[in-house]
């Protein structure tokens, strides 16, 4: 009965999760979509521009994985008191580090461009976008936070239902914005980074007014004072080395699309039209990881490493079925969907072989996802960053280059080396947990003892 329980809280995380994720990737691949009718050329710089905002959302990270995880212990042990200060200090610190952040990326978004030695060209397209999705960065910031707590108190059909009405507010704003309609101007690019920016504000209000209404209405000054600088110190302890994985990645994304660059503007496009494609062969495994690591999270925190253990094994079966099912799917449809996007014959050839190739990367794909949260939501942050730190530039980024650009192969040299790297993460991640070296890591207690020592019938 239990192990039914336990599928039933899984899949009705999982199930609002994935829907959500599905409507935040639609978010951003209406940008693209959309944007592909102005030229390709903008869509490759706002594809450059997108790769440098996804380093700075993963910075926000830092403290919305920590929310994440630390309330979901925190809830599973019964700590009130301590899942209201981790509430309330992530919010802060997520609000104030948004704030430097966006100012930057307003004041300093050209010499970022300039940096990634675009053409002044596509510099001139992707700095609107750059200054006014990065200028309300902050914004997005707190929205992450809000969200990470809701899930954490298993309501994650809320997050959802805000993701999907400002789809609908998107679409119709770029629309109206990007090709001027309903009397409005034709703004181009900037119309759709004006679309997207309000549509976070929006999201952003919508949770904070659920979080006051379904989460905590009250938040007593007097558990703030003196500051838990404790809770703080737990955050980042759970957040720098989480996030740390996702920046490395990332970091190691933006050298790859250097690399891209000095090929040319084809290759460059086919690889941001071919991202946000692939991003739904990997939906799944985004959502299970998540939900997964929510329910891990609350296991560990209420002592049931067993049942934490095997109900990782049961994610990841069906996080490879279906993304491997997604992988082929999409290959099968590639010319059909590369054919919708842009008329460029090569662009299309090019992108058909990408997405061939992408079948057995998101196999090991699946694998680091779920991998990766669930053992941040045990408390084993620093393996998952080590591991990543390593193998990504010593397989993914490397190989890129040499297959890519020393010896020739192009763009489907660098997906290759990706699908190297997924890899050989995915088999030492599988080690990892498998060996149950992460027991013992939870913060809801000084000191755990491995379930394998304990003699209790009721362990699971």
């Amino acid at each position: 009965m239990q192990q039914k329980s336990l599928r039933k809280q899984l899949f009705d995380l999982s199930g609002p999760i994935f829907i959500e994720t599905l409507l935040i990737i639609l978010l951003g691949t209406v940008d693209i979509v959309m944007l592909s009718r102005h030229s390709d050329d903008t869509v490759a710089a706002v594809g450059v521009v997108n790769q440098l905002l996804n380093m700075v959302f993963i910075v926000f990270g830092v403290t919305t994985l920590g929310t994440s995880v630390l309330c979901s212990q925190y809830l599973g042990a019964g700590q009130k008191k301590n899942v209201v200060q981790t509430i309330g200090v992530s919010l802060l610190f997520n609000a104030i580090i948004g704030i430097i952040i966006s100012a930057f990326l307003f004041f300093y978004g050209q010499e970022l461009l300039q940096l990634m030695d675009l053409a002044p060209a596509l510099i001139d397209e992707g700095l609107p976008y750059m200054r006014i999705v990065g200028g309300f960065a902050f914004v997005q910031a707190i929205a992450l936070t809000l969200s990470a707590i809701l899930r954490s108190h298993n309501m994650a059909y809320y997050p959802m239902r805000v993701t999907l009405l400002i789809n609908i507010v998107n679409i119709i704003g770029n629309y109206t914005l990007i090709f001027g309609k309903f009397g409005a101007p034709p703004l181009g690019v900037s119309g759709a980074a004006i679309s997207t920016s309000v549509c976070r504000f929006i999201a952003m209000s919508l949770l904070l007014f659920l979080l006051f209404k379904k989460v905590e209405r009250k938040f007593p000054i007097v558990w703030f004072r003196p500051f838990p600088i404790d809770k703080l110190k737990n955050l980042l302890t759970v957040g720098l080395p989480a996030a740390g994985e996702q920046v490395s990645y990332n970091l190691s994304q933006v050298v790859v699309t250097y690399f891209t660059i000095l090929i040319g503007t084809t290759a460059l496009t086919t690889r941001t039209y071919a991202m946000n494609i692939v991003m739904f062969t990997y939906l799944f495994a985004l959502a299970i990881g998540q939900g997964g690591a929510i329910c891990i999270g609350h296991l560990v925190g209420g002592e049931k490493q067993k049942a934490a253990y095997i109900l990782q094994r049961y994610c990841m079966k069906w996080s490879i079925m279906i993304s491997l099912g997604m992988a082929i799917v999409t290959a099968v449809l590639g010319y059909t969907i590369f054919h919708f996007l842009t008329p460029n014959p090569d662009i299309i050839r090019l992108g058909v072989i990408i997405l061939c190739i992408d079948i057995l990367l998101e196999v090991g794909r699946a694998v680091n996802i779920l991998s990766v949260n669930v053992l941040n939501a045990v408390g084993d942050v620093t393996y998952p960053f080590i591991t990543g730190l390593i193998v990504m530039w010593g397989v993914a980024t490397l190989l890129s280059y040499i297959f890519g650009i020393s010896l020739g192969w192009g763009l489907a040299g660098m997906w290759f080396a990706f699908l190297l790297d997924e890899c050989i993460r995915a088999i030492i991640f599988v080690r990892r947990w498998r060996s149950k070296k992460w027991e013992g890591k939870s913060f809801t207690r000084i000191k755990k003892i491995p379930f394998s020592q304990k003699s209790r019938p009721n362990a699971a």
